[in-house]
């Protein structure tokens, strides 16, 4: 269900956000925080990957993760990098520079999917050598299911008592919902515009909690 490559590219993307976030002024020099830090942004990858992996199979596809890349630059076609850009392991680090004073808040959304048709799913679903492709609506799908299991996650650490956790899973959501690029917010932007608005609607009540009262 997951590859080795996979297995790589997650961990150096847990790696990467859970040191930006332990440069807050509250983490530094505390081993317990760092280390807890670490814990919490491992469960909150970890279980956006599942439930998408889950829902994909079920689907009939399946996804691969990879690193965030972006090719162009300036908005313009022609303006484009030798070779691409993998914004998602820089954005963390960037984003903590930046906005270093505020607890917690560190760009998190550095993983997209790929997505692929398993060989079956056209003879399966709509008859021998029919369309197979997967639609907008069933990759936005998928990349919904990772939001709200994000959203699922921020509820329950809040009421177990693990505010660092519920908050992480809050934030997020909410970088994913972005519809930007190759991100999750793009995908279910194009996948459903009613799907996004009502995810988009959730994430901002829960980044308000999360902000002013978490």
């Amino acid at each position: 269900m997951i590859t080795k490559r996979e297995i790589l590219i997650v961990t150096l993307v847990i790696v990467i956000i859970s040191l930006s976030l332990s440069l807050s002024l509250d983490v530094i020099g505390s081993w317990n925080a760092i280390f807890a830090t670490l814990l919490s942004v491992s469960l909150v990858i970890l279980l956006n990957i599942f439930i998408k992996k889950i829902v994909a199979y079920n689907l009939d596809s399946e996804i691969e993760m990879r690193i965030w890349e972006i090719n162009n630059y300036w908005l313009l076609p022609i303006k484009h990098f030798k070779k691409p850009f993998l914004i998602g392991a820089f954005l963390p680090i960037i984003s903590k520079i930046i906005l270093f004073p505020f607890k917690s808040f560190v760009w998190m959304a550095s993983l997209v999917f790929d997505i692929k048709p398993k060989t079956y799913r056209a003879a399966k679903r709509f008859g021998l050598y029919t369309f197979s492709d997967v639609t907008e609506y069933h990759i936005g799908l998928i990349a919904a299911s990772g939001v709200l299991i994000s959203l699922i996650s921020a509820v329950i650490g809040y009421f177990a008592g693990f505010p660092l956790f519920a908050r992480l899973s809050m934030y997020y959501a909410f970088f994913n919902i972005l519809p930007i690029s190759e991100l999750d917010g793009n995908k279910i932007f194009f996948g459903s515009k009613v799907m996004w608005s009502f995810l988009a609607s959730l994430v901002l009540i829960g980044m308000l909690f999360a902000m002013f009262i978490v």
